[in-house]
């Protein structure tokens, strides 16, 4: 059970304080309620390039770093599809430099020239060598359009090309930042050995003089039901082939959404998985096989991603593959084998009660999922899944036309590997 306090000052920043003794380090986890599903079209990319642009200094404090260095701290950051998320540790009596340096980046960020051309240059070098110049890159970028057509989901994190952020200009930016970094539109968690009047008290001194901000309300084009089966076979020059396939799911906010997870997990979690155990050990048709869903806010995808064993086929890896998809649609799981992947989220969920900077951030992903205390109900909910619902959810998802499947070719292979040609791959990009 993760307890904790919550306040919300009148500019709307919202507040979650979780008292931990347990040690001397304090978490402080800011979370910003805008992710690359918030972006023009015509513009991804921005909410990444902001992880990188909120770390070149703001108007008081050149560089963010070396204040948080010099008094033991750390931090990062990451961006998603949903949101985009600011964390550091630092000793517990030096934690009002962490409300000094965060507050003065959410007050006025600094937009230096300088500090924006090498940030845009460093996130149009991550997408040429990420996405674009290593094996398997540009997977994601391919499967994404794929599968969504009207939702922002159909590009990734990085954006659809690194054109929009070579071209981005400086007001664009600025426009950006002031629309979504601001208090009410984020989160902040505090985790450490502290007490809530205490963090009343910092948080009033260093955000409360900060401007509200335009309250953004989010209205984005649903995705229409896919109806038929869609692929796209590219050629690349990889070592092996490869398959991701992709089929609709719920989001993150449904009550299926638990035994969606679970289905994951029989199917993939660790050596035991059934797609490991079947088709890389027995079968030897795959060198490695995985399956996860993408837990988007909103509906999201369940994936199988799978690089096929020198010399076989794409026809028989995909046929050996469609028959374990069809045991889990036909066939109710086993007491003992549904068990034990609870066990492992259990497991899972109490490791991730174990360090404070953990803690901070479960409790702000779930503050924007809408409540906090959501964090302490999940093992619960797990544990409710049943071997029935199991199937039913199964039926569901694994439908022929509601799968998007992309075939990654290698070139330039030995003849016993071409593709057999019984299978339809009707969109070819070469």
């Amino acid at each position: 059970m993760i307890e904790f306090d919550r306040f919300t000052l009148d500019n709307g920043l919202r507040v979650i304080v979780h008292r931990d003794t347990s040690t001397p380090i304090v978490a402080m986890n800011i979370l910003y309620n805008v992710g690359s599903r918030d972006e023009n079209p015509d513009r991804t990319g921005f909410a990444h390039l902001f992880e990188h642009l909120m770390f070149g200094g703001s108007v008081n404090i050149p560089r963010y770093d070396e204040p948080l260095e010099r008094v033991g701290g750390e931090n990062n950051a990451f961006t998603n599809n949903d949101f985009t998320n600011y964390y550091l540790t630092v000793p517990g009596h030096n934690l009002e430099t962490a409300f000094w340096l965060e507050s003065d980046r959410m007050l006025n960020l600094a937009f230096s020239p300088k500090s924006f051309d090498v940030q845009r240059n460093v996130v149009v070098e991550e997408f040429r060598q990420n996405y674009l110049n290593q094996p398997y890159g540009d997977a994601w970028l391919l499967l994404r359009p794929l599968a969504y057509k009207v939702h922002p989901y159909r590009w990734a994190t990085i954006g659809i090309d690194p054109s929009h952020i070579e071209q981005a200009g400086m007001d664009e930016v600025r426009e950006f930042y002031e629309h979504y970094y601001n208090p009410c539109n984020a989160i902040m968690v505090i985790a450490g050995n502290v007490e809530t009047p205490d963090i009343r008290t910092m948080t009033e001194k260093w955000f409360g003089v900060i401007r509200k901000g335009s309250v953004y309300h989010r209205n984005l084009p649903a995705e229409p039901e896919q109806t038929e089966a869609r692929s796209l076979t590219v050629y690349r020059e990889v070592p092996y082939d490869a398959i991701y396939k992709a089929w609709h799911i719920c989001s993150r906010m449904d009550d299926n959404f638990f035994a969606t997870d679970l289905i994951s997990d029989i199917l993939s979690a660790g050596q035991s998985g059934r797609l490991n155990q079947q088709l890389v050990k027995n079968q030897r048709l795959f060198s490695d096989i995985n399956a996860f869903i993408s837990g988007d806010i909103e509906a999201g995808l369940f994936v199988i991603t799978g690089k096929l064993m020198r010399g076989v086929s794409i026809t028989e890896a995909e046929a050996a593959l469609q028959q374990e998809i069809d045991l889990i649609c036909s066939k109710t799981v086993e007491v003992t084998e549904l068990q034990k992947v609870k066990n492992r989220v259990e497991a899972m969920m109490e490791f991730s009660e174990m360090r404070v900077l953990d803690k901070a951030m479960n409790l702000a992903n779930y503050e924007l999922l809408g409540d906090a205390g959501q964090v302490n109900e999940l093992v619960q909910k797990y544990a409710a899944v049943t071997d029935t619902q199991l199937l039913a959810i199964a039926k569901t998802i694994f439908r022929t036309e509601n799968c998007s499947t992309l075939y990654y070719i290698a070139q330039n292979k030995e003849a016993s590997l071409v593709i057999e040609e019984e299978l339809p791959l009707p969109d070819v990009i070469v």
